[in-house]
């Protein structure tokens, strides 16, 4: 197998970077990626034989933890059977019935292979609903790696330095409006410009990949209010958010309804997944009942429906998951901000609930200029530092850290006496 340099190394003379997913690399930091071998718990083993306490969980569907004893269990019933058809099956149904089930806003809901999948379809279908053409969208926030979502961009396109892609064509993105993080005028200035032809706004209601940015107070509500006043429909980037927050996900935790709502990886409890839904009336529209054309051979894949069925129905069975991950979320979050305090560093810790980001900027971090303004050289320094000590965080300023269920009271403890280690050189 190699150790993680010489995975690397043979890795760059057959794929792109040497990763799948850009996401993962650690090139801005001078580093080969680690290669992860094992998981279980709160903690990832390399191929080296290193253990780390993981603050990635697979970018947020490990909520339960790695190797969840009963998701595992009921991936590998389900492999019994078969591990895929390309033709319907009962448990897609089951999955589908659960989602519209609990959460309100969902009354129609189809599965897709990805969040960038689901972010692309309900454009789609929000555009069929509408007759409109026109989508805005925030600078920062990262809704896939479809044509017209890679303007201004967060996660790995901020992470490369590339605010956009080579080999998008412009009328990709012509109608793709990009406003300000936070700013409300932003948004109704775009709206007045596009003249009536808004098909819809999409956010992450929690920005996650600029680094964790939270909505102002009244944000999110102005939003649902601006798109009702001209006729467009809101979209609940919830790839990272949903069933992480609360069980309905930045909708329930912030009180705020949105038209359509996109899934990633937790609906399958950290496989390749992702969903779509919304009112009825939006979601008949889709194929082949309707005339938004949508498809994917092997969605709703009954392995991932397994792993996901699981997932979702211990989580909602067992919400008050939700009131621990936000006790979590202050003691590692706020440990770290009475560090900083102690060392009188200036820089700042945003976060919500179990989702969190060091910043090492001296500004309050608000939007996608503010978190620009954060010195990536430092965060690499300390990124290093955290991982020599045991810690595995994402290796990007950019990146959010995520909470389980499995981070327990005394790990979290070792992870900040970690933090104070390294602000103690």
């Amino acid at each position: 197998m190699g150790t993680s340099e010489e995975l690397f190394d043979r890795a760059v003379k057959v794929i792109p970077g040497g990763v799948n997913s850009p996401v993962r690399a650690y090139g801005a930091i001078g580093m080969a990626p680690r290669f992860i071998d094992r998981a279980d718990g709160c903690y990832i083993y390399d191929v080296d034989g290193k253990e780390y306490v993981d603050y990635i969980d697979s970018w947020g569907p490990m909520i339960l933890g790695h190797n969840f004893p009963e998701v595992k269990e009921s991936v590998l019933k389900a492999c019994e059977k078969g591990l895929s058809f390309g033709c319907a099956t009962a448990i897609e149904v089951e999955m589908a019935e659960f989602i519209c089930d609990h959460i309100p806003h969902v009354d129609m809901v189809r599965m897709v292979n990805s969040g960038t999948e689901a972010v692309m379809s309900a454009v789609r279908v929000a555009r069929g609903f509408t007759g409109k053409n026109k989508i805005i969208k925030f600078a920062g926030c990262y809704h896939g790696h479809s044509d017209a979502m890679l303007v201004s961009a967060g996660s790995g396109v901020m992470t490369s330095g590339v605010p956009d892609s080579a080999g998008v064509p412009k009328g990709c993105t012509e109608d793709t409006m990009t406003a300000v993080y936070n700013d409300l005028d932003s948004v109704r200035a775009l709206m007045e410009q596009a003249d009536g032809q808004t098909a819809a706004v999409i956010v992450e209601a929690v920005g996650a990949n600029m680094g964790v940015v939270p909505p102002k107070k009244g944000f999110l509500e102005g939003l649902r209010k601006l798109c009702d006043e001209y006729g467009a429909l809101l979209i609940f980037d919830e790839v990272i958010t949903g069933f992480r927050l609360a069980f309905g996900g930045a909708a329930e935790y912030f009180g705020v309804t949105p038209d359509l709502v996109t899934y990633g990886k937790i609906i399958g409890a950290g496989m390749p997944v992702g969903a779509y839904g919304g009112r009825r009336e939006i979601m008949e529209l889709v194929s082949p009942v309707g005339k938004v054309y949508q498809a994917g051979t092997l969605s709703g894949n009954p392995i991932a429906m397994a792993a996901g069925l699981t997932q979702l129905k211990y989580l909602y069975e067992h919400q008050e998951i939700y009131k621990d991950l936000e006790e979590k979320g202050k003691r590692l979050y706020g440990g770290m901000e009475k560090i900083l305090a102690e060392k009188n560093l200036p820089y700042h810790i945003n976060h919500v609930s179990s989702l969190g980001s060091l910043f090492f900027t001296e500004q309050e971090v608000v939007d996608y200029t503010s978190a620009k303004s954060s010195d990536t050289k430092a965060f690499s320094e300390y990124f290093k530092g955290m991982l020599a000590q045991g810690i595995h965080m994402a290796p990007s300023q950019f990146e959010a850290m995520f909470l389980s269920v499995a981070h327990t009271d005394e790990i979290i403890d070792q992870t900040l006496e970690a933090v104070r280690n390294y602000f103690t050189k």
